[in-house]
This record gives C-alpha cells, sequence and structure tokens, in this order.
C-alpha cells in the first residue's frame, strides 16, 4: 500500500467528523444532499490521502487528478478538502450554498482543489479521460480518479467515454462507483435496471467490487488498478446516510437537509458538539470575497502566412479551415495541438491535419457528448485544442456540454460545418438555424463567422492565438471570394481581422443591408440587383456577432432603415442580436429581419433559398417593397 498521510484510524475517526460537517452545512444552508455525500465520504477520505495532490502541489502538471462527477455530494468533498488543509472548513460550513460563496452547491473550480465543475451527471468520466489524454500527449505520469454515483450510470454518455478510455488506453484512469442502490426515486433497480459490472466488463475495464465504508479494502483496490495495465472501476458498496441510524438507506435524505432537531440528533449520534448556533452566527457575517482565478499559460502560437484565395474560384470555407489547421500545426511544431472528430473528418476537413499529426488526432466516433467534454478539457491543459463537427452535432447536440465546458472557462475552439440552410440536401434535420441563438446563450464563446474562404483562414489563425472559447460556424457549399467596390480581393492580403470589428463592403445612401456567413455573397447581389432599380444601400459584414460596437452600430444605423440577413432561425438571430444592441444605445434606427421562418426542407440549396424567399431577387424585392 502506497504511504498514507493517515493512518486507518485517524481516516476512521475523521469520517465521524466529516460525517458532522455534511449534516452541519446542509442544515444550516437548509437544502443539500447529505445522504449521498455521507455514503460517498469514505471514499473521498480515501482518494484524497491516497492521490498525489495536496494544498501545496494542485496547481502541478504533474499531480494527479481527482474528478468527481455526482457533484451534489459536494458537502462531502468541501469538508474533506477542508480538513486535508486546502481550505477552512469553517468557511465551507458555514458559507455553504450561501450566495456570494464559492462553496456553491454543486462543485465548482473556484474551491481549491476541484478539477471541474460538474452537477450535470454523466460527465464526469468524460472529464476524467480528457485529464488522462492530455497527460498521455504530454508524456506526465499522473493518475486520474473519477467518482461517480450509480444512478447516473444510467446516462448514455458513460458508455462513450467507457469505450474512449479503453479505445485510448488511458490505463491511468479510476473510476470509483458509490454504490448506495438509491436515487432521488428509490431503488436504482426499479428506477431504470442496468448491470454495471456487465457494462463495464463489456468494455474492456477490469472490475473490483469492494466495501465502500472499508479503508483497506479501497486501499488495496487503488493498489490493484495502479498496478493494472487497463482502466479499472471500482464499485464500491456503501450505504446511503451511513453513521446516522435514522439515514441509513433512506432515499429521502438524498436531496433534503435535516432539520435543526433531526441533525441535533444526528450529532448526538455521531458523538459530536452541536454547535449549529455557531456556524449560523457566522454565515450572518458572512462577506463575499473574490474566488482566486488560476489560468495556466496559453501556449505562444505563431500564425504563419495566411493562404490567399483568388476571386477567380470560390472556396468553401471548410476547406479554407482544414488547410489554416493544418498549417498552423506544421508552423507551430513545439506547440501542443489536439483536434476532435466525431466521424466527420472529410467534411469537416481536418483530415489534413490527421494525416499529418495522426498523434494529435482523436477520433471518437458517433460519441458527440463524450467528445465534446474530452476536447474540453484537454483545451484547459495547456494544449491548442479544436472540436469539429457539423452543427447540429456540435451545438444543438452538446449544447449541455459546450454549456458546462464554458463554465469550467475552457479555451475550446470549436469550428462545426454544415450550418444554415446551406447544407440543402440533408434536409430540415441537418439545417442547423439555431447556432447562433444557442451559443449566444453561453457568456464565455465567442461567436466569429466568416464570409468567405479568406476571412476563414484569418479567423482560424486568429482563434488558435487567444485563450477562450470560440466558436466559428462555416456552411457547407463553395462561397464567392468577397470582393470591395473595385474588384479586389476585400479579406485579401493587406486585411487583419479584428474581433469585434465590422466590415462595410458597399456604399449605399438609401438603406443599410447586414449580412453574415454565406449570406454576405448574396448580400452583394442584392446590392447589384437594387442598384439597377436606381436603390443603392450600404452592405455590412458583421462577423464578430458577440461583440458589436457602439461606434459600428452608428453608423449603420444613420440610415434609419437597417435591413438584417441570415438563413438563421429569423426570430432569434443576428437580427434581433443588431435589434437588441441599437435599443441599448438608443439608435433611432427600424431593423427588419429577413431569416429562416420555420424549419427546412430538403432540396439544392439554392432551391431551398428560394423556397425561403431568402435569395437575391426575393430580398431586393422586399427591400424594395419596404423603401
Amino acid at each position: 500500500m502506497t504511504n498514507l498521510i493517515f493512518s486507518i484510524d485517524q481516516l476512521t475517526e475523521l469520517s465521524r467528523i466529516c460525517k458532522g460537517d455534511i449534516i452541519k452545512m446542509t442544515t444550516i444552508a437548509k437544502s443539500g444532499h447529505p445522504g449521498g455525500s455521507m455514503s460517498s465520504l469514505d471514499m473521498y477520505l480515501a482518494i484524497y490521502t491516497y492521490a498525489n495532490i495536496t494544498p501545496e502541489n494542485r496547481k502541478s502538471e504533474k499531480r494527479d487528478r481527482v474528478v468527481v462527477s455526482h457533484g451534489h455530494t459536494a458537502p462531502g468533498i468541501y469538508s474533506v478538502l477542508g480538513h486535508f488543509g486546502f481550505f477552512n472548513v469553517d468557511d465551507a460550513i458555514a458559507y455553504f450554498r450561501k450566495a456570494g460563496s464559492i462553496f456553491e452547491g454543486h462543485i465548482e473550480p473556484d474551491v481549491p482543489g476541484v478539477e471541474w465543475a460538474t452537477g450535470n451527471l454523466g460527465q464526469g468520466l468524460s472529464a476524467g479521460a480528457g485529464f488522462a489524454l492530455a497527460g498521455k500527449q504530454k508524456g506526465l505520469r499522473y493518475n486520474v480518479y473519477v467518482c461517480m454515483g450509480d444512478g447516473e450510470q444510467q446516462k448514455g454518455q458513460l458508455t462513450e467515454a467507457r469505450r474512449f478510455v479503453k479505445k485510448y488506453d488511458l490505463s491511468n484512469i479510476t473510476a470509483l462507483v458509490d454504490y448506495n442502490q438509491l436515487q432521488i426515486s428509490g431503488s436504482i433497480h426499479d428506477v431504470m435496471p442496468q448491470n454495471i459490472k456487465a457494462n463495464y466488463e463489456s468494455d474492456g475495464w477490469d472490475v473490483i467490487e469492494i466495501n465502500g465504508h472499508d479503508f483497506n479494502e479501497i486501499f488495496d483496490a487503488l493498489d490493484k488498478a495502479n498496478a493494472s495495465g487497463n482502466p479499472t472501476v471500482l464499485i464500491a458498496h456503501t450505504v446511503m446516510g451511513h453513521g446516522v441510524s435514522f439515514m441509513e438507506n433512506d432515499e429521502g435524505f438524498h436531496g433534503k437537509a435535516l432539520t435543526y432537531d433531526e441533525c441535533g440528533n444526528a450529532l448526538k449520534e455521531l458523538g459530536l458538539e452541536n454547535d449549529l448556533d455557531k456556524y449560523i452566527k457566522i454565515r450572518e457575517g458572512f462577506i463575499p470575497l473574490d474566488p482566486e482565478i488560476f489560468h495556466p499559460n496559453y501556449p505562444y502560437i505563431k500564425k504563419g502566412e495566411s493562404i490567399f484565395y483568388s476571386k477567380e474560384k470560390p472556396v468553401a470555407c471548410r476547406n479554407a479551415y482544414g488547410k489554416a489547421l493544418a498549417g498552423l500545426a506544421q508552423k507551430n511544431k513545439d506547440v501542443q495541438f489536439a483536434v476532435f472528430d466525431c466521424d466527420l473528418a472529410g467534411s469537416v476537413k481536418t483530415s489534413q491535419f490527421a494525416k499529418e499529426n495522426p498523434e494529435k488526432f482523436y477520433q471518437g466516433g458517433i460519441q458527440e457528448h463524450n467528445t465534446a467534454v474530452v476536447a474540453g478539457v484537454m483545451s484547459k491543459e495547456n494544449i491548442v485544442t479544436f472540436f469539429s463537427d457539423f452543427g447540429v452535432f456540435g451545438v444543438d447536440e452538446t449544447y449541455n456540454q459546450q454549456r458546462l465546458n464554458d463554465i469550467n472557462k475552457t479555451n475550446l475552439k470549436l469550428v462545426t460545418t454544415h450550418v444554415g440552410l446551406n447544407v440543402g440536401e440533408d434536409g430540415k434535420t441537418h439545417q442547423c438555424i439555431d447556432y447562433i441563438s444557442l451559443m449566444s446563450n453561453l457568456y464565455g464563446f465567442r461567436i466569429i463567422i466568416p464570409a468567405d474562404g479568406n476571412q476563414a483562414d484569418k479567423i482560424i489563425r486568429y482563434i488558435s492565438s487567444m485563450s477562450g472559447n470560440f466558436y466559428v460556424p462555416i456552411g457547407r457549399s463553395e462561397t464567392a471570394i468577397v470582393t470591395d467596390g473595385q474588384g479586389n480581393e476585400f479579406y485579401g492580403k493587406n486585411y487583419v481581422f479584428r474581433y469585434g470589428s465590422v466590415d462595410h463592403l458597399r456604399k449605399g445612401k438609401d438603406a443599410a443591408l447586414i449580412a453574415i456567413g454565406v449570406m454576405v455573397e448574396k448580400a452583394l447581389k442584392v446590392h447589384e440587383l437594387l442598384m439597377k432599380q436606381g436603390i443603392s444601400i450600404d452592405v455590412w459584414n458583421i462577423s464578430s456577432i458577440s461583440q458589436i460596437q457602439e461606434d459600428d452600430l452608428k453608423k449603420i444605423a444613420k440610415h434609419k432603415r437597417v435591413f438584417t440577413y441570415e438563413d438563421h432561425n429569423v426570430n432569434t438571430g443576428m437580427g434581433s442580436i443588431v435589434a437588441a444592441k441599437m435599443n441599448k444605445f438608443g439608435l433611432p434606427a427600424r431593423v427588419h429581419a429577413f431569416g429562416v421562418t420555420h424549419y427546412g426542407i430538403s432540396g439544392n440549396s439554392e432551391d431551398v433559398y428560394a423556397y425561403f424567399h431568402l435569395d437575391p431577387e426575393s430580398i431586393a424585392e422586399k427591400i424594395i417593397t419596404i423603401l
């Protein structure tokens, strides 16, 4: 057995004290999950004793990682970390679930010792896979421990994660399942029958069953798991509410705090002082403190020379993306890159990167939920990480995973192709028409939409060099290279992409037309059609839809009539964002939005645009009528 910082006797005593902490903090907060926290507690005490993670090395790249997937057991984690010196345990007890406190109801990485925010069940094993994969790629030898509940094993994402771990031989992962056999609605065997052991065995994992309240058994199993050349899961048989007789095996205490009197009885049974009043008084004097912010240094990226695309030939932005990505990796061989795919490398154009950098390309198969989380974790580990998919898979299907990535302050570069009506023949199930609205809900993702191959190349080089989350949605088809009024490539050799800036493509005096993405090409055709009718309009490209500047909007709003043009849901896309910004800045312009009014149809993309009256001829007629 590994040298331990506590003896078995000391851990047994500490378990008794931590149970009191759990009961106190949930009672004071009048909410929380004491039952599962108490069944998982001994597992947490053993892992944080066993693992190479301390208050002193918690920022070291070589530390072990502990991921707690069932984040509602936060009281147990806070108590253990507090007693292990990561912070003052009294603060956790007094300020649990207090507005402004870092000790939230589900664990957050603002808490020292916590690696990954969870609570959306089923994502922890994917996060653990990300940490293990990062260590493997960088040649670091550390272990990853993933703690989970038994109820969450019902989630499909865990199946995805198990197979990914096995495929990439992440044998340094040890998973532990708190097998108390209860969830909110009752017995896990009644709510949703499952065979947890057989599921892991069928995916090639080693399985060890243990008594989750016997420290000797837990440590022996951890030794066996670390010695194995295979990923291992420990199924820890536990008791919900362990240690307090009236709480044991009662699912009612899964998500219900004890009353003041019940807490007193529980503390008496545990042989602990009832000092609730002391902690209540401390809570009343709470003063919020800014959490410690720690971000690893983001790699320095040499952007290299942009690829120039001539106006003589249309280019699909996805092709420009693929070439730029491969070029960046070639230019920055000393930098850690990782690119993730879900069985679509040929379509999303990451295949060139994969061919040239097979050791940095990860094929997740048709497992989008797991892949999104693994990629997010990798991006936090000082690795330039791209995840590419079709819009409906990389955004719509994985929205919850991207949301959790954002909460965890990742540095993910999400590039989805096949967005909007441009997908054409694939029909409504694949025409992602809500990518702006969905990703705009995520505060940390910056959305940038390229208009042509030249701008796409420069945008990809820009986001690769910047920390934080970026989302770049790209259409499917070839798009004409955007030119200026003199016929030169607008986004050519002299163009420098600046996040937040807008591009004035054509001048006019009668109105302004704003377009994004593949619609910019069509907007320029609208300009030509209107010129023939004696109407001149400004044409603008707002590529940085997340960051529209007031000064730019003032220039656009001077016309009083502003039209927006997109192949996105007309109710929630660029038009609504522009209108809201105009209102915010008090600009006296009326915004008319042209966009998708209902789910699409299957057909040639140009026919689909015509069906929705979003072809240039229809838009020109609408503008004439309105003016």
